[in-house]
């Protein structure tokens, strides 16, 4: 292998490398509505695009009208891995991308120019926005909303929020596949940690409904009836032969 020879051949498995476990990061209290209030009117759209369809920012930024069916209500294009990634056109997505048109004739998401240091760049022009520039503006909304950090809220994040909330709201694995444009179910699995107060729940209730020696020992009373009574017979027969 690689013109190396070896007089025992290693085990290969002890060299391997964990891959390590993707971060799940949903939205928590108050995070949302200071991304909002951050947010620049011209990034705006876009941000609102990725967070009510969960796409990754690649598949959201170089979005094309040609993607985009009004006929059908579908939004097609091809995603990560040459794969085909469909997503519906819901009514508040249409409220959102039909003012958009004639920003661009090609792309669907657009920026407002507030500098001019690039010599072809006009101020208050609208260009389509780069993979450098979607960085630098989420870069500043973090910092502005104060979700940044290591443990902070990243652009990808948002399909983390909206996969673990629907299937919180569902508890339909197979729909957050779909919704993901997962090719495996392995994939989506990382979010099913979001069911457990269902499984506790589930298991709550299986456990009340289990008998236990500890209830059995409660409610059990001392002997009495027929057995006693036999008893009380005997002892009574045994006396009076003694007095006779």
């Amino acid at each position: 292998m690689w013109g190396i020879r070896f007089n025992q051949m290693p085990n290969w498995k002890e060299h391997m490398l964990r891959e390590p476990e993707e971060r799940v990061r949903e939205l928590r209290d108050g995070e949302e509505q200071r991304i909002v209030q951050a947010m620049r009117d011209d990034y705006s759209p876009l941000i609102e695009f990725a967070r009510m369809t969960g796409l990754r920012a690649a598949e959201v930024r170089t979005l094309e009208w040609s993607h985009v069916n009004w006929g059908t209500r579908q939004i097609v294009r091809l995603g990560k891995g040459g794969r085909r990634v469909s997503t519906p056109i819901t009514d508040e997505l249409r409220k959102l991308l039909w003012p958009l048109q004639g920003h661009h004739e090609r792309y669907v998401f657009t920026y407002i120019c507030k500098r001019t240091k690039l010599p072809n760049l006009i101020r208050g022009q609208r260009y389509p926005v780069t993979k450098e520039g979607l960085k630098t503006a989420w870069r500043r909304l973090r910092a502005k909303a104060g979700i940044a950090g290591r443990d902070g809220f990243r652009f990808h994040d948002w399909r983390h929020d909206l996969a673990t909330k629907t299937l919180r709201e569902t508890g339909n694995l197979k729909l957050v596949q779909r919704m993901l444009n997962h090719s495996k179910i392995t994939t989506t699995v990382k979010y099913a940690h979001v069911v457990d107060d269902e499984v506790a729940a589930a298991l709550q209730a299986r456990a009340q409904g289990r008998v236990r020696k500890a209830d059995l020992a409660t409610t059990a009373s001392p002997q009495t009836g027929p057995l006693n009574e036999t008893c009380a017979s005997s002892n009574s027969i045994q006396t009076n032969e003694k007095s006779a």
